[in-house]
């Protein structure tokens, strides 16, 4: 067995997500298609991730893994791929790996951003979510200052349907809010995340901070504690769009 370990930078603004689907363009399915022309050979690829339809990566991790080894170079098979996946995806790092490697299991944390824009971008229009009301920053780094430590995030996913009783508990190593220019920069790193977990705590940190205070710190914390959502609360209604969320690294051990 031979392994390649990927890093990978991609726009998803044209993509239903990571894995591969049936009848739906994908990143994964991108993947596969150009290097089984390469390698003309049965392969195995996963990534580190499963990111959402439109979201973005900076750093998404991926393997290849071969029975029979490969004829080319980890420089080569890097120059081939990027010769045939579209301009979307780019490979950034391609490097030999341990053959028991493994993208997913041997990933230690995730870390992603969400970028809020607080005026109107023509550039950054696929990158950001416009926010158009003022926003309380203040309040939203205290929420997101609860974060770090072990929640169970109930409230803040939606049930994964390939992956039937999954734990809501999710390892937060360290969340912020922080200011740079317009943009508004949600970051997270934990152990994993829920289906669309990151997308609605962007959200609902937009409704903390809003004028309207649909939600208060209190709540939120609760919330945080595992307490059912109250019915005014329409956290899966706040969930932020994809166009402002990015993968941006993966972390090994």
């Amino acid at each position: 067995m031979q392994t390649f370990k990927l890093t990978l930078e991609y726009d998803g603004s044209k993509f239903s997500g990571w894995q591969q689907q049936i009848n739906a363009r994908t990143v994964q399915g991108e993947l596969i298609e150009a290097a089984r022309a390469i390698l003309r050979a049965e392969i195995d690829i996963q990534g580190a991730g499963r990111t959402d339809a439109g979201v973005h990566a900076l750093a998404q991790v991926a393997h290849i893994k071969l029975r029979t080894p490969a004829k080319l170079s980890p420089a080569d098979l890097l120059r081939e791929l990027n010769q045939r996946l579209p301009s979307s995806i780019a490979v950034i790092d391609l490097e030999l790996a341990p053959a028991r490697f493994h993208a997913r299991h041997d990933a230690v944390s995730r870390g992603y951003f969400y970028q809020i824009s607080t005026r109107k971008t023509a550039l950054a229009k696929r990158y950001v979510w416009w926010v158009k009301e003022p926003l309380d920053v203040g309040k939203m780094q205290q929420a997101a200052a609860l974060l770090p430590g072990r929640h169970d995030f109930a409230a803040f996913h939606s049930p994964d349907p390939s992956k039937p009783g999954e734990s809501t508990i999710v390892a937060v190593e360290s969340a912020e809010v922080a200011v740079d220019d317009h943009l508004i920069v949600f970051r997270i790193e934990a152990s994993h995340f829920l289906w669309k977990m990151v997308r609605r705590l962007a959200g609902t940190l937009v409704k903390l901070g809003g004028a309207k205070r649909e939600i208060t710190l209190e709540q939120f914390r609760d919330l945080l504690a595992g307490s059912p959502s109250p019915k005014e609360l329409d956290i899966a209604g706040w969930t932020a769009p994809a166009s402002g969320l990015f993968l941006e690294g993966v972390r090994y051990s």
